[in-house]
């Protein structure tokens, strides 16, 4: 029997990936979508019910009361799969981190060509947060101390990861009763993996708090290196105007797409785009320069910098090759689906790997060396350079929409206040008076068994228009940067009429973002800094605040919701859970999906759950916030008691007398 095929609109709600599927069914190529299709998940290994770390396996648990062979439980095995993924994401993240610190020393040594320290600002302060003296020395010896300290966290075995100092005192203070700080990045990791051997920790609970010292591990730790390296290196973003999705490629022009996660690759690439050498080896092949874009995180890592712009998030990478258009597909690291090099095959694009971590069967090796950082970008370059003369017929969306990006939580600061007054106080003010209801943070990656990009949009317009202020990172931010919500004025009609009034007052779009998957931590240190601002509570669980992760698929998703947990903040994802069980034929099966509920909220006031329903995970957000703003004593969330200000107020206003202007304006009746 066929299996049932999706359209192209059951697919997407992206019009340009719409066209480039139905484009892809005309040429008979199958794409990450029509995979999905044909291949039907496991049901056993979804619900997190089967058990292969050993050889007597695989175990697949199916009804009340089986075992594996060893006799580990259905809740053992579903904790030690999702221990598994966290220690897998959190890995990645930080190894990124440890690449960084790495950098970091070899730039301050003189080491690297191309480098430079672009934000000393955010060097000294950063510097400063860890005792390191920065008076009367030069940027370079502050940042080869910071990098050696850095380095270290990686490696260490007792104490504390430095980093988690940033946390509230009064999350910290919970850490350490609960002895989940981590004492080194890779010690954590490497625990994780050892704790589930066979016939190693069989009590899920135990094995759940490990989980969450490896995610701190990474989020207070690996990740937060990672965004403040790459800020030291490359500059602290602020607001910038681009561009997202496919119409961002050019028919006159070499197109060189940029896809993975670390950013020391993608900088230098489009460094060397801009050197009148390549720009002139261009001409000469034809064409009248490069064109750069970016898919998934490196898309917003030069995104948020240089306003280079998005072809589009992880669903997009191969839409980008069937246009026919791209010379070159750059990769690095993480998310890149090896079915790009068979696609690339029927095309003249060429899949060109660069990390000494990955390489893909069929593609180009071009390793990137940081010493020759430059030499090789040019290098690659003119490889796709030299490829555009074997370019065919191309197609080419034409929708892009353009978007601001580059929130980083420094700009938050400074854009509340300005230089001399820059505080978080407008904001925890706005949402104390109930102009804001609360904050939520929509993330997360693309997954082809969803319609790409409907459930983050979705539950994104729904918590705007009900004055819910959205920050976003990732894949996630590129989806609603794709439907013109990171854009003030094609935003606001689609927001309640307090966040609209305070969006318009800042001069803000109603949802902020705040870069790629690792600068998640970015979000941490705007809630910390929302709590030592005062008025919202002590510690970052009383905030009216949710995060979303609407149509994850990574294991590092999985670390970074663990993280968030662990912080104080209500996680919701769409989707499969990894640990639902099969409550039809298991009774015991939702232990663990319990005790990440219930459990972790209890110990860290923070939840994980897993929602596949978006008007449900809007219901419970919504519910959340409403709780925690009773809490701290907040008044009600009323959306008629806020929103006539603002320009138009003023001009209504100038048509009424003086006494009624007065009383407009200031509440009382003044005689004229």
């Amino acid at each position: 029997m066929a299996k049932k095929m999706r359209t192209p609109e059951e697919r997407t709600i992206d019009p340009a990936a719409q066209q480039m599927l139905v484009w892809a069914d005309e040429l008979e190529i199958g794409t990450a979508f029509s995979r999905a299709d044909q291949m039907a998940p496991c049901n056993i290994g979804g619900a997190g019910m089967c058990c292969k770390i050993c050889g007597m396996g695989p175990c697949r648990l199916t009804k009340e009361g089986d075992t594996g062979v060893c006799g580990a439980t259905i809740d053992t095995i579903q904790a030690r799969n999702l221990i598994r993924a966290i220690a897998a994401g959190a890995a990645a993240h930080s190894d990124h981190g440890r690449d960084m610190a790495f950098i970091l020393k070899a730039v301050a040594n003189g080491e690297t060509e191309g480098y430079r320290i672009r934000d000393i600002a955010k060097l000294r302060i950063v510097a400063q947060k860890y005792g390191i003296e920065i008076e009367g020395r030069p940027p370079e010896e502050i940042a080869n101390e910071l990098a050696d300290l850095y380095i270290s966290q990686f490696g260490q075995q007792k104490g504390e990861v430095v980093v988690v100092g940033r946390a509230p005192e009064k999350r910290l203070k919970l850490w350490r009763e609960l002895g989940v700080i981590p004492r080194g990045i890779d010690r954590e990791v490497v625990e994780a993996l050892h704790r589930t051997h066979i016939g190693d920790d069989q009590d899920p609970e135990h094995i759940l708090n490990h989980a969450v010292r490896t995610a701190l591990a990474d989020g207070w730790g690996g990740s937060m290196i990672a965004t403040d390296v790459s800020d030291i290196l490359f500059g602290t973003p602020a607001p910038i105007l681009g561009e997202a999705n496919l119409g961002v490629l050019k028919d006159d022009m070499v197109n060189v797409i940029v896809h993975g996660h670390e950013p020391t690759l993608s900088q230098m690439i489009v460094a060397a785009s801009q050197d009148p050498e390549i720009i002139e080896y261009a001409k000469q092949a034809g064409a009248k320069g490069v064109n750069l874009a970016g898919i998934c995180c490196t898309a917003n890592e030069i995104l948020m910098r240089q306003g280079i712009p998005a072809a589009g998030n992880f669903l997009h990478q191969e839409l980008s090759i069937l246009t026919g258009s791209v010379e070159a597909m750059v990769v690095d690291v993480q998310c890149i689906m090896q079915a790009l090099v068979g696609l690339a095959e029927k095309f003249h694009t060429k899949v060109i790997t660069t990390s000494p971590k990955v390489k893909i069967k069929g593609a180009t090796h071009i390793e990137f060396d940081e010493k020759h950082a430059l030499t090789t970008a040019k290098r690659i370059l003119k490889v796709a350079i030299d490829n555009y003369a074997n370019r065919g017929q191309t197609k080419i969306p034409q929708v892009k929409e353009k978007l601001i990006p580059g929130f980083s939580h420094e700009y938050i600061n400074y854009m509340l206040g300005g230089s001399y007054r820059a505080s978080f106080r407008p904001l925890n003010d706005a949402i104390r008076d109930g102009r804001i209801r609360g904050v939520a943070a929509i993330v997360g990656c693309n997954n082809p068994r969803s319609k790409q990009d409907y459930l983050h949009v979705k539950v994104t317009r729904d918590l705007l228009q009900q004055d819910v202020l959205v920050v976003e990172t990732g894949c996630g931010a590129i989806a609603a940067a794709k439907l013109g919500l990171l854009l003030g004025e094609a935003g606001l009609d689609q927001v309640g009429p307090g966040l609209r009034e305070v969006c318009e007052t800042i001069g803000i779009p109603p949802v902020l973002h705040m870069g790629s998957c690792v600068d998640n931590t970015r979000i941490l240190t705007v809630l910390t800094q929302m709590v030592e601002e005062g008025g919202l509570g002590d510690d970052i669980d009383q905030i009216p605040a949710v995060g979303l992760a609407p149509e994850w698929m990574s294991e590092k998703a999985l670390a970074i919701g663990t993280y968030c947990v662990a912080s104080g903040a209500y996680v919701m994802f769409g989707g499969a859970s990894p640990v639902s069980g099969m409550p039809d034929k298991v009774s015991d099966s939702d232990a663990v999906s319990h005790y990440i509920s219930e459990g972790w909220e209890k110990l860290y006031g923070g939840k994980l759950e897993f929602v596949g329903d978006p008007d449900e995970m809007v219901r419970r957000a919504l519910e959340h916030i409403d709780k925690k703003r009773a809490a701290l004593g907040l008044r009600p969330y009323n959306p008629d008691q806020f929103g006539d200000s603002g320009d138009e107020r003023m001009l209504a206003l100038e048509e009424l007398p003086l006494a009624q202007k007065r009383e407009a304006l200031y509440g009382v009746a003044v005689e004229a």
